[in-house]
């Protein structure tokens, strides 16, 4: 009798032991796929802050935020635009808020300065902005749904050597993304037979661009081939270009799509009309898709205007959902593998991330500044199908 007893009562502790059991398991379930958006908020760069956020608020608003079960939790932090913020707040949201992705980067340097930490806590980190080539290469974790200065440079070099541009002055912002779209530039335009006058470098903070745009007057080219960071960097330098008479002059604007960003294009006037760009993605492109974007992001934002930022994020977004699907709410190696390889339809056209480089393959774009409807946009008129960062291997 009393081993029966003791039989029942073991019996009855297992029996406790697995309802606990499945109530732990449950809960763990229940708790949420955390991704820490790690953006501008604040200061000079907030503009590629609210951009990010915009669009990977409306992928979720669109697409549901939940995966097996599970609600996604987005925890929005500002650095500021401040390297050592960037990765303070990193290691922060890695270690207590035990995020399954990093997110966002506004700049090359935040994202350099957070590539370590993802490497260390094995986090994936989907770079959604900073476009500095080797950015994919300071961790196997990264994973990158914007562009590379590269990618997007090489296009307008080629179109300017095919269109009677022989000579250009090159312009650029004194860090790692001005420093790429240079010797991109540079390089494919020599090597077409265009001739480079001279290559200026400006610090990243410049707010005074004349002294710059009277050297490059005064070498007299045929062109001024620009990349200064999208945002008020890009209105003053076009209302400086102006001031000085260069495009009553005839030297004609070339640049990637920085330098006529939509978020500030309204803002520049008639200078910018006639501007010759190559970017990956612009509000005028003609899909039904982007239509359905931009008006998506004014009504969810009061009219802002999305930019290449908002498609990052809201792209950047899409990967980072349908990888959690294919892992059932996994991170880690596995939650990055289901990244690489993807392939769909953006409101920019056509992308995939490479499953080798873990980089984003996509269209550029050739545009030109027009008046529609009464208001600039970057109207394209030639595509460059499925390009790669051309410094990445095969």
């Amino acid at each position: 009798m009393i081993f029966k007893r003791i039989a029942a009562r073991a019996a009855h502790m297992a029996l406790l032991g697995a309802a606990a059991l499945t109530t732990s398991i449950a809960a763990l379930a229940a708790d949420p796929i955390k991704i820490g958006l790690v953006v501008p908020m604040s200061g000079p760069f907030s503009y590629m802050g609210r951009q990010i956020n915009a669009g990977v608020s409306l992928y979720l608003a669109e697409h549901g935020d939940t995966v097996d079960g599970r609600k996604v939790e987005v925890i929005l932090r500002d650095d500021a635009g401040i390297p050592n913020n960037t990765r303070r707040i990193a290691e922060e949201l890695a270690v207590n808020d035990k995020v399954t992705v990093l997110a966002g980067f506004g700049l090359s340097p935040q994202a350099f300065a957070t590539a370590p930490v993802a490497t260390q806590s094995k986090t994936p980190m989907v770079v959604m902005q900073a476009a500095t080539s080797s950015i994919t290469e300071k961790s196997p974790y990264i994973v990158r749904t914007s562009m590379t200065l590269p990618q997007v440079t090489v296009s307008i070099a080629e179109w300017a050597a095919k269109n009677k541009v022989k000579k250009v002055v090159s312009l650029v912002s004194d860090f790692a993304p001005g420093v790429d779209a240079e010797t991109s530039f540079n390089t494919r335009f020599t090597a077409d037979g265009g001739q480079i006058l001279s290559a200026l470098r400006m610090p990243i903070n410049t707010t005074d661009f004349s002294p710059y745009l009277q050297r490059a007057a005064d070498a007299k080219p045929d062109a001024v081939f620009v990349f200064v960071p999208a945002g008020d960097s890009a209105a003053i330098f076009m209302k400086q270009f102006a001031e000085r008479g260069m495009d009553k002059a005839g030297i004609r604007l070339l640049g990637t799509g920085d330098v006529v960003d939509d978020d500030v294009l309204g803002q520049m006037g008639d200078v910018a009309l006639g501007t010759i760009s190559s970017h990956h993605y612009s509000a005028a492109h003609p899909s039904e898709l982007n239509k359905k974007f931009v008006a998506a992001i004014e009504k969810a934002n009061k009219g802002m205007r999305p930019s290449f930022m908002a498609v990052g994020g809201y792209d950047g977004m899409r990967v980072i959902m349908e990888g959690l699907k294919a892992t059932k709410g996994a991170g880690g190696e596995a939650l990055v593998n289901a990244m690489r390889g993807q392939q769909f339809e953006s409101p920019r056209g056509p992308v995939m991330i490479d499953p080798k480089t873990r980089d984003i393959v996509q269209n550029v774009y050739i545009r030109k500044v027009e008046r529609v409807d009464g208001k600039l946009y970057n109207v394209e008129f030639e595509t460059k199908k499925d390009v790669k960062d051309p410094g990445k291997p095969e």
